[in-house]
């Protein structure tokens, strides 16, 4: 008999799933690999889940439209400032047309699947705008943020901006096409897990999960092609610090 709700994990019992994530930090610490920024990065996960855990439980309660566009706006804006941290070209410099690409692809795709495919009543509906909101985002910020750092190291070894820009997408698609070959047979997505996990139908969830699985493809194109195209200038005009500053000793 399927469950009706999802069991309750207490602290203690989840303070186990730390075990493997320990064992990946000594590992990177014996072999000398930053462990400091994962484990920055761990901590910090922590902590904003938990303030977003009691925070979402503000926003579902008060039903404001005005906080629901406020957080969407938080998200598109941090998501943007992220998506640029690999890349060596200043963040100033990149970061309208970060945003301007991730508003692009994720804003369009929000709205089609929050007002087209899942009709919401109203159109804010907070446990339905801002999962999702969260998750096409993020991809966006994913994909954006492998195909800067892929132009970078393809027009840094001398290969045309075109053939570049070519890989570059590529390479920001691979994780979501290996999910689309990997989903149903290998992995169980989180959100038809969760569903199934709460007693929804598995046919139901399986609708989900393919409304998911083309939202997050078609953010990652849309929001890479579109920063792609948008840094063209910024990548042919951008000289390393380094290497400005081995042109002046030659000179």
């Amino acid at each position: 008999m399927m469950a009706n709700s999802i069991q309750t994990i207490s602290f203690a019992h989840l303070a186990l799933v730390f075990i493997p994530v320990a064992a990946v930090i000594a590992i990177m610490w014996k072999w000398k690999l930053g462990y400091k920024t994962s484990l920055y990065a761990i901590a910090r996960m922590l902590v904003q889940l938990l303030l977003i855990g009691y925070f979402l439980a503000y926003i579902f309660e008060s039903d404001n439209a005005l906080i629901v566009v406020a957080v969407l706006a938080i998200m598109l804006v941090s998501s943007s400032w992220i998506a640029l941290r690999t890349l060596k070209i200043p963040r100033k410099q990149l970061y309208l047309k970060s945003f301007v690409s991730i508003a692009a692809g994720g804003s369009f795709i929000l709205l089609l699947v929050t007002q087209g495919t899942l009709n919401l009543e109203p159109w804010y509906l907070p446990s339905y705008v801002i999962p999702l909101a969260g998750m096409i985002f993020a991809n966006a910020m994913n994909s954006v943020s492998l195909a800067g750092e892929r132009l970078e190291a393809e027009t840094g070894r001398n290969i045309p901006y075109e053939k570049a820009r070519v890989i570059a997408l590529q390479a920001s698609l691979i994780p979501i096409t290996n999910s689309l070959f990997a989903v149903g047979l290998v992995s169980l997505p989180g959100m038809m897990t969760g569903q199934i996990l709460s007693g929804v139908s598995p046919f139901i969830a399986v609708r989900y999960q393919i409304m998911v699985m083309c939202m997050m493809f078609g953010s990652a194109g849309i929001s890479a092609a579109t920063f792609l195209i948008l840094i063209k200038s910024d990548i042919s005009n951008y000289s390393p610090p380094e290497a400005i500053e081995n042109g002046q000793e030659e000179a």
